[in-house]
């Protein structure tokens, strides 16, 4: 019994050489997707138009401004508060829309990003599972300093392909 359980013990440690380990590059991959660059394209036309509505904002309270001090001496006390009033009221929608306008593009943002990575991760569990990998590495992480190319195979190629790349 004694014998049986030392033979395991010493086989132990040679299963784990036996395992397969790989490594990918996901920077050398979701640049180059398609559907990355049709998620920037959308993210910049929706930049673009939300800087529009701001630009409108901002111009429409630089016009009321203007108007404002050119005939502020001029005003009577209730009119002249009542527009100080409507440029604060202003100034604050302003500052709320473009809380409201970046907060958008976050969401817009992250829910590109994660159907891509979803992409990614769909490619890589289909090559990861086809090789018999045990493990599978994204080295453009940073966190994994050093990967042995000996002991570790880069799979950066098949996943391209599994994405149609």
């Amino acid at each position: 019994m004694k014998k049986i359980l030392f033979a395991i013990l010493l086989m132990a440690p040679l299963s784990i050489f036996a395992q397969k380990f790989a490594h990918f590059n996901s920077s050398d991959i979701i640049p180059n997707m398609k559907e990355y660059t049709k998620a920037m394209d959308e993210l910049k036309v929706l930049g673009e138009q939300l800087s529009s509505d701001l630009k409108m904002i901002e111009d429409e309270f630089k016009t009321k401004l203007d108007a404002f001090q050119k005939e502020a001496d001029k005003l009577l006390e209730n009119v002249r508060a009542r527009r100080e009033k409507d440029l604060q009221d202003l100034q604050t929608r302003y500052q709320q829309s473009m809380q409201d306008n970046q907060q958008a593009f976050q969401k817009a943002e992250a829910e590109k990003m994660q159907a891509i990575q979803d992409l990614v991760m769909a490619a890589l569990k289909k090559v990861g599972e086809a090789g018999g990998y045990v493990y599978v590495v994204d080295t453009s992480a940073g966190v994994i300093p050093f990967v042995n190319p000996s002991l570790s195979t880069d799979i950066t190629p098949e996943i391209k392909k599994a994405l149609g790349m």
